[in-house]
């Protein structure tokens, strides 16, 4: 398979996946939900968009593709909710983010809660993955959030006691359902896989501390048991596999991980077992480039530079700067580009975005790529 050794080795300008919905596709999901059209409907409407969200990052220059995460409400939907059964999403307040002085914005409106046995679903990001790759002949990436998600947000008190009396039986059925996602992936020919971890960047801020240990738990502990549950998930990957991690802090600026990733370094480089991790770099709040000095040898940093939440676009001499000082602390042959985060990470996230600025933005990080790395 071509795009099997393709996946071996670095895109030197990757993305995070989301790309922004066009309106046609959001009114389309509106009369999906109203029952004005069929799942079948909306799917041929996907489909059309797809095809056109392909053809923009081939001809932003990009070597790896999404499907944009179209076929997505938000990133969650792909897997932790909607690839697994026991698991119900419940909002908490009709607010959405209860305010603290201490805490930031602190309690998160959706809570996944834990109701049941978790067991998979069946191979349906498979099926969507062979329609992406019958139009592209780039390496296709998918995207799935991480296996930290559901217990982060919603603490033991939402994994019902009933069902999981102990948690590394709740942990155990939830990595043997990643297990079966990825076969059925690469069944389909998924070689290069993507997990959106959002919790791990967090357990590094004061506020978040504060919010565990009020709810019993404790971060290092935690820090320990997520590393391990991300290691037993990439265990799990066929040979053919490339696993990249994306650890996010989110693109709300209110919310946690105003703290760059020295808590976490050691655990994150050389306990975790990936080889690929792609960071968020953007602004201040994401630290220096110091932590990436502890990165081993036959890691690729993925630097997320370019923002993907505001319209204006980088210069480039800038973005080129940035990369030279992260080489004080990183050979640059361990370092790739992208921005810093999806570009929708729900379907209506658009935050000032337009279709115009994140098209000059894929082609400014493949430019940038191709005159650094060649």
């Amino acid at each position: 398979m071509p795009d099997q050794i393709v996946a071996q080795k670095p895109f030197r300008a990757d993305h995070i996946g989301s790309l922004m919905r066009p309106p046609e596709l959001l009114e389309a999901r509106r009369e999906q939900a109203a029952g004005r059209i069929d799942s079948a409907q909306l799917r041929e409407i996907e489909n059309a968009a797809i095809r056109d969200v392909i053809k923009l990052q081939e001809d932003a220059g990009l070597e790896v593709i999404t499907d944009g995460e179209f076929r997505r409400g938000t990133y969650s939907d792909s897997f932790t909710i909607g690839g697994v059964s026991g698991i119900r999403v419940e909002m908490t307040e009709d607010e959405g983010f209860k305010p603290s002085q201490t805490h930031g914005h602190r309690t998160a409106r959706r809570i996944p809660k834990v109701v049941d046995k978790i067991q998979w679903r069946g191979p349906q990001n498979a099926e969507d993955l062979k329609f992406t790759r019958s139009l592209t002949d780039k390496t296709c990436k998918v995207t799935l959030p991480g296996p930290a998600y559901v217990h982060y947000r919603a603490g033991r008190e939402h994994i019902r006691r009933d069902v999981y009396p102990n948690l590394d039986n709740f942990w155990a059925d939830f990595v043997t359902a990643y297990h079966k996602e990825m076969r059925s992936l690469a069944d389909a020919g998924c070689t290069y896989l993507q997990l959106d971890e959002t919790s791990l960047v967090k357990l590094g801020d004061e506020r978040v501390r504060l919010l565990l240990k009020e709810r019993g738990d404790d971060w290092q502990d935690l820090l320990k048991t997520y590393v391990d549950v991300v290691n037993a998930v990439i265990a799990g990957a066929p040979p053919q596999m490339r696993v990249g991690v994306h650890v996010c802090r989110s693109q709300d600026p209110s919310w946690q991980a105003d703290v760059g990733y020295d808590p976490i370094a050691q655990a994150l480089f050389h306990n975790m077992k990936a080889d690929l991790y792609l960071l968020e770099y953007n602004n201040e709040r994401c630290g220096t480039f110091a932590p990436l000095s502890m990165v081993p040898k036959g890691k690729t940093i993925v630097l997320g530079l370019l923002t993907s939440s505001t319209p204006e676009i980088e210069d480039k001499a800038s973005v080129k700067r940035r990369i030279e000082e992260a080489t004080k602390f990183i050979p640059l042959d361990q370092l790739a580009l992208s921005p810093h985060c999806g570009f929708a990470t729900g379907a209506l996230a658009r935050t000032g975005m337009t279709l115009e600025a994140e098209r000059a933005k894929l082609e400014l990080c493949t430019e940038i790529a191709r005159e650094i790395w060649g």
